[in-house]
């Protein structure tokens, strides 16, 4: 039996470093693309994301893409910024916590890649073929 007593959860640096690992491990035709997509780690989505979102707990939200997917971008776009992952730590934690059944990384690395999909307009099929959780 693990020794769970003085264990700390990642921080924000640590949660940044496994999603930034999850981005570079993505295969050649996919990664070149990700990189194009800012990524920002935080604990909890802003007051006026969840706003937006109609959602209420900022524990619903584990990750969001901003910006304007790939497939239905113009070059008559005027860029508003960069497009963005965010990917939100306690709620992850959460969700890790509740589901048992899934290591950390797993759960980051579904969650970045779920969001880098609407940036790229994938279908589920799609995202089976990087990330094994739809299978």
């Amino acid at each position: 039996m693990s020794d769970w007593t003085n264990t700390l959860p990642p921080g924000l640096e640590a949660f940044d470093d496994m999603a930034r690992a999850v981005r570079d491990a993505l295969p050649a035709p996919y990664a070149a693309r990700a990189r194009e997509v800012a990524l920002r780690v935080e604990d909890f989505a802003s007051d006026e994301m969840l706003d937006a979102l109609e959602m209420e707990s900022p524990y619903d939200l584990t990750g969001l893409y901003e910006g304007i997917p790939l497939t239905e971008k113009s070059v008559m776009d005027q860029p508003h910024g960069p497009d963005v992952i965010w990917l939100f730590r306690r709620p992850i934690l959460e969700e890790w916590a509740d589901r048992g059944d899934i290591g950390l990384g797993a759960l980051i690395a579904h969650v970045y890649v779920h969001e880098l999909a609407h940036h790229m307009g994938w279908s589920d099929a799609d995202i089976a073929t990087i990330d094994r959780w739809w299978e």
